[in-house]
């Protein structure tokens, strides 16, 4: 799971950002009607955050706000690129815009911190990742950063076909191979694949498959660069994934999720569905994970929570989105308040190091409203 707190929201954090701030949260669509219905949805929630920004904060000038929220109504373009949701912060001298892969209830808050829990609801289970791409005899790479799949551009020293790889080590038929503990191939020194006689054409190309499996998982570990060390999953068929699996030594191939499919004429398309098969596998093994914090302490009335947030005492918070009633520009200030005080115990748990979740109930820890787990 990415970091929800630091990572997203840092430049939110930041002391150098001031507010007051105003959010807007709201769904998005392609379709050109839908499109005016969604500027229109827009310039209603302003209104209302207009009457309470100046009930709210008197001293300020609401002249600034308006002035960013009509530039961006009559930007036709921001409207054309869309997503399924977006969060809008301003401030008097900022613009930050949150594009949202999940579905929300529209929204404004008018408060001295900006409103995160649309933000975290789509963050919370972004995944970034490597999927390679695994043939018998070739291999690609593809970087996943949450819904974003893009191919990446490997150097030309890197296994990316099998002839090129092997060269003059292809068997060629002339060795005959057993695994086991014996060294090398060709006289390489590799362990696991040991040689004599003559082999038939089945075991030549046996040969070459262990031998490329075993140069590519060299290259992850030893010569890929990764620095945010990343995990890899496998999108190959499962007796591909299977004989990888038995040569991997790099320290990134992550078995938990895969895609049994063969990539060998898959398009992008494909990739980016494989991508979110793998995705949703490991959401469900996180939230299949909650219900375990139980086994700490934990706290579940907001009496208990708040105080503890504020004192850095929570690793983890869970919010159910039950909590939340969607009044949109006929907000109660009963359910104003709300959300100002889940998105400030939010604020303080990401400020201090925890994570937030928000969901829909059935996935929270033991389907509770609210839940926070104690560091002690």
């Amino acid at each position: 799971m990415s970091d929800n707190g630091k990572t997203r929201f840092n430049e939110l954090l930041s002391d150098e950002i001031q507010g007051p701030f105003v959010t807007f949260v709201l769904n998005t669509h392609v379709a050109h009607q839908d499109i005016s219905k969604d500027v229109l949805a827009f310039k209603n929630l302003a209104k209302a955050a207009k009457i309470r920004f100046e009930k709210r904060f008197a001293d300020f000038d609401w002249a600034p706000f308006q002035k960013k929220i009509n530039e961006l109504e009559a930007d036709a373009s921001f409207w054309r690129s869309t997503t399924k949701s977006i969060t809008i912060i301003f401030t008097k001298e900022e613009t930050f815009l949150y594009r949202l892969n999940v579905p929300v209830d529209d929204q404004y808050y008018v408060g001295k911190k900006p409103y995160l829990l649309g933000i975290i609801k789509d963050q919370q289970f972004t995944y970034d990742y490597y999927l390679l791409a695994l043939n018998r005899d070739s291999m690609a790479l593809y970087l996943v950063n949450g819904s974003d799949v893009t191919a990446v551009d490997l150097p030309e020293d890197a296994p990316t076909d099998l002839v090129g790889t092997l060269g003059d080590e292809l068997t060629g038929g002339n060795l005959n191979y057993s695994t086991g503990s014996g060294s090398g191939y060709n006289g390489s020194g590799k362990e696991g694949v040991t040689y004599h006689g003559v082999s038939t054409k089945d075991e030549e190309v046996e040969i070459d498959w262990v031998n490329y499996y075993q140069a590519i998982d060299a290259y992850f570990k030893d010569t890929f660069e990764n620095p945010e060390k990343l995990p890899i999953f496998l999108y190959a068929l499962p007796e591909n994934q299977t004989v990888f699996k038995k040569i991997a030594k790099n320290p990134y191939l992550d078995t938990r999720a895969a895609v049994s499919a063969s990539p060998a004429q898959a398009s992008i398309k494909e990739i980016k569905a494989g991508a979110e098969k793998i995705s949703q596998e490991l959401e469900t093994l996180e939230t299949g994970s909650y219900n375990e914090l139980l086994d700490k302490k934990f706290v579940d009335q907001l009496v208990d929570i708040v105080p503890a947030a504020k004192e850095g005492r929570l690793s983890h918070f869970f919010i159910a989105t039950e909590n939340f009633v969607n009044e949109t520009t006929e907000m109660s200030s009963e359910e104003f308040d709300r959300r100002k005080l889940l998105n400030n115990t939010a604020y303080a748990v990401i400020q201090t190091g925890g994570k937030v979740f928000v969901l829909n109930q059935q996935a929270a820890p033991d389907e509770k409203s609210l839940t926070g787990i104690l560091r002690y």
